[in-house]
């Protein structure tokens, strides 16, 4: 029978947002590395590597793969993984994630040095790295980033004084030009950069909160880096199944995956809301050098699905997979129509009706690509949510993906609730689901 919107079987009981996507204490080895705010927890991952049945040797692909819970999850859980970000920032911290060939002893005692060595360099400087001391007065002036770098920060991210400090770690970070252990440390100094150094808030958007003049920034490191070393000391002593992570575009998985490889899918793409990503992980982007200026932060939006009016560009073309779907084209016209009774004329609120169809679009585009990468009986799992981010007009979002997949020739398991969450813009508790469909080949 084929199914409709209104066959289609929700599965499970409604949790909240703190019951359904806290990270249990267990789970915090590897995963805790560096990870987005929202990220889905390895529990989810856990309970349908178990729902999909895979076998020994089978591959997961994560084709939204962020901060990479999907494959470390698969790591630890004896599958093979593979892993595409379009990002820089998120596919550095996956790869990052996934490479456990480290002796942990000669990390503790390398990042050791360097933390020792940075402190030598602040105090010749004048500065100290200590809040129990009087207010640092250093002797010359304190580093920067270049102009045109310092550009693509949000305002007041960080501080003068703590960027100094962290500039000057991250030379002696980078300062071994055959350093195996640069990577790791660096994703260290990512989250303290998230975490402890910067200004920054989430609340769940990115923003600035009480500006720290000053900050410790040796000390949470070497803490990172440590935690970090006693991970991989669990790690060690096991032959460890393989993750590779890509930085490419979902919409063109073939171009990185082999042909008919992929036994099964787990995944969060982004939802059509206004949620910038290369916003949530400017600060670590831009200090850590994967984005200098705004054409590396333009081309790296151009190799996202668009899920937000920031970006959009006239030269996208993803709205035309959907220009004869009846439902997201009603969608879009009632966007457009609520926004001209409001009397809303800001350039995003009149890019809110496109956005969701090249959201679509571009989600269309995607699992018809996805197609040649499956093996036979793949199943899938998305991990997606409604939204009324548009001006109140609701999007079912899971549902409307089912029956798009549906077209190409998907067959639709099941949409399972996996929480729900408060929607700020109406105060209705909105479904977050977890889309289970399988590809027959």
């Amino acid at each position: 029978m084929r199914m409709t919107q209104a066959t289609l079987p929700l599965v499970g009981i409604p949790k909240t947002n703190g019951e359904a996507n806290k990270i249990d204490p267990s789970d915090l080895p590897v995963h805790d590395w560096y990870r987005f705010v929202l990220s889905f927890p390895p529990h989810l991952v856990r309970q349908y590597l178990e729902k999909f049945e895979l076998g020994k040797g089978s591959t997961l692909l994560d084709p939204f793969c962020g901060t990479g819970t999907t494959v470390v999850e698969c790591k630890k859980r004896g599958f093979d993984a593979i892993g595409i970000e379009a990002l820089p920032m998120p596919a550095f911290a996956s790869k990052t994630k996934t490479f456990w060939s480290i002796d942990p002893e000669q990390l503790r005692r390398h990042a050791t040095s360097i933390a020792d060595r940075t402190l030598e360099d602040l105090q010749k400087q004048g500065v100290a790295d200590d809040l129990s001391l009087p207010k640092s007065n250093p002797a010359t002036n304190l580093r920067t980033l270049p102009s045109e770098t310092l550009r693509l920060l949000l305002k007041d991210s960080i501080s003068p004084l703590p960027l100094h400090k962290a500039l000057v770690l991250l030379d002696h970070i980078r300062g071994g030009r055959d350093n195996p252990l640069k990577d790791i440390e660096l994703l260290a100094l990512a989250k303290a950069l998230v975490s402890n150094i910067g200004n920054l808030k989430f609340g769940p958007e990115v923003g600035i909160g009480k500006l720290k003049h000053n900050s410790l920034v040796v000390q949470p490191w070497l803490e990172n880096v440590v935690l970090m070393a006693n991970d991989l000391s669990l790690l060690s002593g096991t032959t460890w199944p393989q993750s590779t992570i890509h930085k490419a575009d979902a919409r063109d998985a073939s171009s990185v995956v082999e042909p008919s490889s992929v036994d099964a899918v787990f995944t969060s793409p982004p939802y059509p809301n206004e949620k910038d990503y290369t916003r949530t992980t400017r600060l670590e982007t831009v200090i850590l050098g994967l984005a200098s200026n705004m054409d590396d932060l333009r081309k790296a939006k151009k190799t996202l699905i668009r899920s937000n009016t920031r970006s959009v560009y006239k030269s996208d073309t993803d709205d035309d997979f959907v220009m004869h779907n009846s439902k997201i084209q009603a969608i879009a016209k009632e966007i457009e129509k609520r926004r001209i009774e409001l009397g809303k004329t800001s350039g995003f609120e009149r890019l809110y009706h496109r956005v969701t169809k090249l959201y679509f679009g571009g989600m269309v585009h995607h699992l018809s690509a996805l197609r040649l990468v499956l093996r036979p009986g793949a199943r899938l799992g998305y991990v997606v949510g409604d939204q009324a981010s548009y001006l109140r007009v609701m999007i079912r979002t899971g549902q409307i993906l089912a029956e798009l997949a549906e077209q190409l020739g998907y067959s639709v398991e099941s949409i399972d609730l996996f929480r729900t969450r408060l929607a700020t813009a109406t105060g209705e508790q909105l479904r977050e689901e977890v889309l289970i469909l399988r590809w027959p080949g």
